[in-house]
């Protein structure tokens, strides 16, 4: 019994697939006397023929727009769909017609619990960034509004955050010193947010969002947790009462500043600060472990300040040793817009503070919507989000605000305390500001030990030795590059830390570019399937085949490798067949199933390897192209020199077709 094939031809430039032909259907037929199968082969239709304009339009629309955002638009009204692009820039305009007391009820609820989280919070994280603390306040106050029009997460809490904090005061720190020069640091710190706003709604606006993926998982878990244990250390200063501290973000400095200072601890301060501490960080466990009990963990940092307040103000005679915030200004939020600084010597700090304060608010505030949205059945668009989140710290900015977006432990607070819409963040900095009015001058005998802990209690969460752990089993690559983030913060600066976190996750995209996988493909008997045999031990070598699997597009900059290594799969077969007393070699087939694309590099790479092939009496083949593989395989005239026999649908009618025409 042999094979002979029924040919098809097997590419054609009408870009209509025969829909009759769908399977490599055998045909018992006889010759000569003898029982012969006979294949059909099917054909490698090129795609549709469109016009550059058309490829381009194409290509620019699954780039930027690949959710198809205006799709609510097709076949409206003029009316209809001046009332979807308000809702589509404005949510507001979608949820708020159909608001209702109930949901009112679920938000004011939701709203005072994380306004009891976000004042000192808010204070706290102003004093991380070396900001007057009043402004963390400011900053829970405007932006929250802003939002709420803006953004399209029902739970999003919007405020001051503990990495942006940092990163703000580490990068202008170290060009102005806060001590020295305040009023030209609290410029650059506003003129760093309306940098940082600028840059994220450039992102939303041109739908640039894939420019925050380059901080991959791993890199982000090591980052944060290098960063929150800096800023734990830091917080020595506050909780045992030192004077004299470092302003290094780098752990060898920070121990030694905290060591060598020892003369000034003060046995009041880190008695009540570890006690403080040491209440938080059980109310959190508490929240953890038991969702319901939510509202324990959520109001522990204010209680922690009422209580510390007035334990200093009654004994202010006997604990003369510990440090108060001291005199806070009533009121609201003063404009700002005259102190943003746009020219001189510190315009490139604040610019780059901003853009790097803005990725990484960004990236958490997203993650968060995300996160939330997933949870609750229903979806946020991140390019409205950029939007949103960029137009809020630009706004902020003229109004005595840092840089905010939505915070992880607010946002867990909000959804567990049944937040339904963004009017939890409306009634959250409703509290603010009745604060701001009126209940400022009751926090001048808050310990600065209280703002500390609640720091530490914070920033812990962002320590996941869990995911670490799940790195280092799944993929050993992320987990270096997660160490590799953890300690370059640590060691080195925060901004450096976050440039490997970076160069790391770009490094590992090269690789992966550059050096794909590519593996020896087998049959698996009595199907027409074909898996790597090192995977498979049940898929079988096919005689005097080489079939090769490549799992990438072919481009410049992998195209020499795959030459190299193709060639070396070969000899190792060659190699291989030899020791096990198998058939030569004859013909290479490449699996092209998962190459989606293909440049002119890698066009003459295969045209090279053909030659090459040919040269040693081997037969080249590929099977399955994709559309625009093999258009351009067609344009550049490389399958004329491949004939019938060099493109195919399948492996299987590749095998089968190559070997009728042997037996033939």
């Amino acid at each position: 019994m042999g094979i002979i094939s029924n040919r098809v031809e097997h590419y054609s430039g009408s870009g209509h697939a025969n829909q009759e032909q769908t399977a490599t259907t055998p045909v018992n037929v006889t010759v000569s006397g003898e029982t012969m199968t006979s294949f059909a082969v099917h054909s490698v239709c090129l795609p549709p023929q469109k016009s550059t304009l058309q490829k381009l339009r194409h290509r620019l629309s699954e780039v930027f727009f690949p959710d198809d955002p205006l799709h609510g638009f097709k076949n409206q009204s003029r009316l209809r769909k001046l009332i979807l692009a308000l809702q589509f820039f404005f949510p507001i305009f979608e949820w708020a017609p159909n608001y209702s007391f109930t949901l009112l009820r679920s938000d004011v609820v939701s709203g005072l619990t994380i306004a009891s989280l976000a004042i000192p919070q808010g204070i706290s994280y102003a004093k991380l960034a070396n900001l007057p603390p009043i402004i963390g306040l400011y900053s829970s106050f405007v932006p929250p509004l802003i939002y709420s029009v803006l953004g399209s997460s029902k739970h999003l809490a919007v405020g001051p955050v503990s990495i942006a904090s940092l990163v703000m005061g580490t990068m202008l720190n170290d060009a102005v010193s806060y001590n020295k020069e305040p009023v030209l640091y609290l410029k650059l710190a506003f003129t760093a947010t309306f940098f940082a706003g600028v840059f994220q709604a450039t992102l939303g606006l041109l739908r640039l969002g894939f420019v925050i993926d380059f901080l991959s998982k791993a890199t982000l878990v090591g980052f944060m947790a290098g960063a929150a244990v800096i800023v734990s250390l830091q917080q020595l200063k506050g909780l045992l009462g030192i004077t004299h501290f470092t302003n290094s973000m780098q752990l060898i400095p920070v121990l030694s500043s905290a060591l060598q200072h020892k003369n000034e601890w003060s046995w009041q301060t880190y008695v009540m600060g570890f006690c403080f501490l040491a209440f938080l960080l059980t109310t959190r466990h508490i929240g953890m472990r038991k969702p319901k009990l939510f509202w324990v963990s959520a109001a522990a940092p204010l209680v922690s300040v009422v209580l510390s307040t007035i334990l200093v103000t009654l004994f202010r005679s006997k604990l003369q040793g510990i440090a108060i915030i001291g005199h806070l200004e009533k009121g609201l939020n003063p404009p700002s817009s005259n102190m943003l600084y746009f020219h001189g010597y510190f315009l490139g700090v604040a610019l780059k503070t901003g853009i790097i304060t803005g990725i990484l608010s960004l990236t958490e505030g997203i993650a968060v919507g995300r996160t939330f949205a997933s949870l609750n059945d229903y979806q946020v668009d991140g390019n409205k989000e950029m939007i949103a989140i960029g137009l809020m710290n630009m706004a902020g900015s003229c109004s005595s605000c840092y840089v905010t977006t939505g915070s992880f432990s607010r946002s867990a607070v909000n959804a567990n305390a049944g937040a339904k819409t963004v009017v939890s963040n409306i009634i959250m900095a409703s509290t603010v500001l009745v604060t701001l009015l009126f209940l400022m001058p009751l926090f001048h005998y808050t310990p600065n030990l209280i703002l500390a802990a609640i720091i530490i209690t914070a920033v812990i969460g962002l320590i996941d030795y869990q995911s670490a752990i799940k790195l280092w089993k799944v993929d050993k690559l992320d987990f270096v590059a997660c160490l590799s983030s953890f300690f370059g913060v640590l060691i080195i600066s925060v901004p450096i830390g976050l440039a490997i976190a970076v160069g790391v996750s770009v490094f590992k995209i090269l690789l992966h570019v550059t050096r794909p996988n590519t593996g020896v493909l087998g049959n698996i008997p009595g199907t027409q399937i074909y898996q790597n045999v090192s995977r498979y031990r049940e898929a079988k070598r096919v005689p005097c085949f080489v079939i090769l699997g490549v799992d990438a597009p072919i481009y410049f900059a992998n195209s020499t490798y795959l030459q190299e290594r193709i060639l070396r799969w070969i000899r190792e077969e060659e190699e291989w067949l030899a020791a096990n007393n198998g058939s030569s070699v004859k013909c290479v087939v490449i699996d092209m199933t998962a190459v989606t694309g293909i440049d002119t590099s890698g066009l003459a790479m295969v045209k090279e390897l053909k030659k090459m092939l040919e040269k040693r009496s081997l037969q080249l083949a590929l099977a399955n192209p994709g559309g625009s593989v093999m258009e351009k395989l067609h344009q550049s005239n490389i399958l004329e020199s491949f004939g019938l026999e060099g493109v195919y649908l399948t492996i299987d009618e590749a095998v089968a077709d190559i070997s009728s025409s042997w037996k033939a």
